[in-house]
């Protein structure tokens, strides 16, 4: 795993042991506090091997800590690491969720509040950890990774053209781990948000008209002429990092996570 810093403060926590520690960074409100909800990140950029790395959502979560909200970047297992595939982090997603439930006092956070964020492949790791309860390296967990709203930027959702591209020795059994190809009722409340100049932009819109039609309620936010990855701080100035940001937030108040000034 590449060096990487974060420029908030935040506390450093192992959630999970694998050929590394996995460990998580939790952004919390200034104020003590409990039952407050929690928002996990997943970075996007991890499939490959010189991946984006957990601080690329660090100044959204700190946002969302001035707002109330337990705000935590997940590190998971990612192209740098020996022997990777798109399955181990599919299952990294459900343990950081279950640590963060079992830890729910400590953290001062409700169980029943949690929100995660996925951008990209991260978006595509979270949308799977709900689609595919057989994708799971604890089974004999007994806690659940139910959780209450779940927010996407722009995600690939086929998994036969990602492992063509990134894994082809994956490629005879990438339909078993598709969204694409499953299409059903299976998402928790849902943020979707994408540009429409993002490559992605059309597997996103057939593939959440085909969810909502299966009965799954997704919201679907688009930002006109937008490239993939426009929402990063730092890029067009921080106008759209700021927009989606504050359209996160409307839709967080609506929810009723955040309660307005």
């Amino acid at each position: 795993m590449k060096h990487f810093t974060f420029d908030i403060p935040v506390e450093k926590r192992v959630y999970k042991k694998a050929h590394r520690d996995l460990h998580l960074y939790i952004s919390k409100p200034e104020s003590e506090g409990e039952n407050r909800p929690a928002l996990l990140f997943f970075n996007g950029g991890s499939f490959k091997k010189n991946p984006i790395t957990p601080d690329q959502f660090q100044h959204q979560a700190k946002h969302f800590s001035s707002k109330g909200i337990v705000s935590i970047c997940v590190d998971y297992r990612n192209g740098s690491d020996d022997n990777f595939t798109p399955v181990q982090a599919i299952c990294d997603v459900k343990s950081s969720i279950r640590w963060v439930k079992d830890h729910h006092l400590e953290l001062g956070i409700d169980p029943n509040r949690i929100i995660v964020c996925g951008a990209s492949a991260g978006g595509y790791i979270t949308v799977s950890a709900f689609m595919f309860p057989e994708i799971d390296d604890e089974m004999n967990n007994t806690t659940d990774y139910n959780v209450s709203e779940l927010i996407i930027f722009a995600a690939g959702m086929d998994a036969v053209d990602i492992t063509t591209r990134l894994f082809p020795d994956l490629v005879p059994m990438s339909q078993t781990f598709s969204p694409k190809h499953h299409i059903k009722r299976c998402l928790p409340r849902t943020l979707w948000m994408c540009g429409t100049g993002d490559v992605l932009y059309e597997e996103n819109k057939e593939f959440i008209q085909q969810m909502k039609e299966a009965g799954n309620d997704i919201r679907f936010l688009t930002y006109d002429s937008m490239e993939h990855g426009f929402f990063n701080y730092g890029r067009h100035e921080n106008l759209y990092f700021e927009k989606t940001t504050k359209d996160m937030e409307n839709y967080l108040k609506e929810m009723h996570y955040i309660i307005e000034d």
